[in-house]
């Protein structure tokens, strides 16, 4: 009898702890997966559950070895460093990277460049039932439970929400974790929901002092990569146009032609430079619209040409379409996205007159414009900064096209 309890606890003991280590590798590459779902299209849900069934939630000999965190074997084409592990034969080639995020990024461009993953990229991103199945359809694995053993994981550590985030549907402050609770099943490594606790996550220190997550800019690598199957670069501001030509044997028309520009030679702001043409269709169905990007901004982070953004969604080129609206880069939309203005206008005829802050001193409320920032708003009104937030209850610089700002009059 003693015996079968001995047995018992390690059994829960070694539960618990598989569920930790699940804990802790999301948290740990939750931020890559969003940034690769950003940079190719891959979902963060799907990368997610990849990555903690194929490393056992980061337990595993070959990712401990390798940072392999996906399974990818060296094949014909892999020029890089590997070691060998037995998989489904003895001593198999897989590859091996320096960091994580280095394996992270060559998942993505594996699922990317290959022909057979081709299909998954005109999915809804957040389909992950579909993406799931349609991995283990295009022998991803050989495991015929593998769509559902992600499904699972997806479903029990709440992976999709990280998919949201990354395509800005979800603020990373509504984050929510599972706990350190959830037992996990020793068939299949998956979780078990039975004991699942949920908590949102509440900061640590005040929300004026959280670093700011930039959802639309991801770590770019250094040197050339590829956005939507086209050939770029990350240039730095005061970067030299001709430069850039010159290092990748470009003329400078064509490079000003790939990038949507009439002219210009240093860089203003840091961008992406296309080395040749972007394409007439995005890698995902859709786009949704950060706040302060422009439609220029858009072709750039999606690897699509100006024509065929507008022309998809019947838009001209000095039109900015209001934040959180939805750009179709795959086909043609049904109708115009509203247009930042338009929604401006349409906050306007909901507020409520201008309250009175006080006996004798009265207010004035502003409505936040496109590119606006706090330090224009306090100067155009000639008030401190400080007055400003403290008038308003603000924890931080950030602001929202059409957010209401109360103003005292001196």
């Amino acid at each position: 009898m003693i015996l079968i309890f001995l047995w018992m606890g390690a059994a829960l003991m070694a539960s618990a702890q598989r569920s930790d280590d699940v804990t802790l590798y999301i948290n740990t590459y939750k931020q890559i997966a969003i940034a690769e779902e950003q940079r190719t299209g891959v979902p963060a849900a799907i990368k997610l559950a990849q990555g903690i069934h194929e490393t056992q939630a980061g337990t595993s000999e070959l990712v401990r070895k390798s940072n392999n965190h996906f399974g990818i074997k060296c094949k014909n084409t892999w020029t890089g460093d590997r070691v060998y592990h037995d998989d489904d034969a003895r001593g198999e080639c897989f590859r091996s990277y320096e960091q994580p995020e280095q394996s992270y990024r060559d998942h993505s461009d594996f699922l990317k460049t290959s022909p057979r993953y081709a299909f998954l990229f005109r999915l809804d991103p957040t389909d992950y039932k579909a993406w799931a199945n349609g991995l283990r359809q295009a022998g991803y694995a050989t495991n015929y439970r593998y769509a559902q053993i992600l499904i699972k994981l997806i479903e029990d550590y709440n992976l999709e929400q990280y998919t949201l985030i990354a395509m800005g549907r979800l603020q990373p402050s509504a984050e929510i974790l599972v706990s350190n609770n959830t037992a996990a099943n020793t068939d299949s490594g998956v979780a078990n929901t039975s004991s699942i606790v949920i908590q949102a996550v509440k900061p640590a220190v005040p929300a004026a002092t959280q670093p700011k997550i930039i959802l639309n800019r991801p770590a770019y690598p250094e040197g050339a990569f590829s956005i939507n199957n086209a050939k770029v670069v990350f240039a730095k501001q005061g970067t030299a146009l001709l430069s850039i030509a010159e290092q990748y044997h470009l003329s400078f028309a064509h490079l000003l032609d790939f990038n949507d520009l009439n002219d210009g030679d240093i860089l203003k702001d840091d961008q992406l430079v296309f080395l040749q043409r972007k394409r007439k269709a995005g890698a995902t169905p859709f786009h949704l619209v950060q706040p302060g990007e422009t439609l220029y901004d858009i072709c750039q982070s999606e690897g699509v040409r100006m024509e065929s953004l507008l022309a998809d969604n019947l838009l001209s080129e000095n039109m900015q379409p209001a934040e959180g609206e939805r750009l179709y880069l795959q086909e043609k939309a049904a109708a115009r996205p509203m247009l930042a203005k338009e929604k401006i206008a349409l906050i306007k005829e909901t507020l409520p007159e201008p309250s009175i802050a006080a006996a004798g001193t009265d207010s004035t409320t502003h409505i936040v414009q496109t590119k606006e920032t706090l330090y224009s708003i306090a100067k155009k009104y000639g008030v401190s900064l400080d007055q400003l937030k403290t008038w308003n209850k603000l924890d931080s610089l950030d602001l929202k096209i059409g957010q209401q700002l109360l103003i005292y009059n001196k």
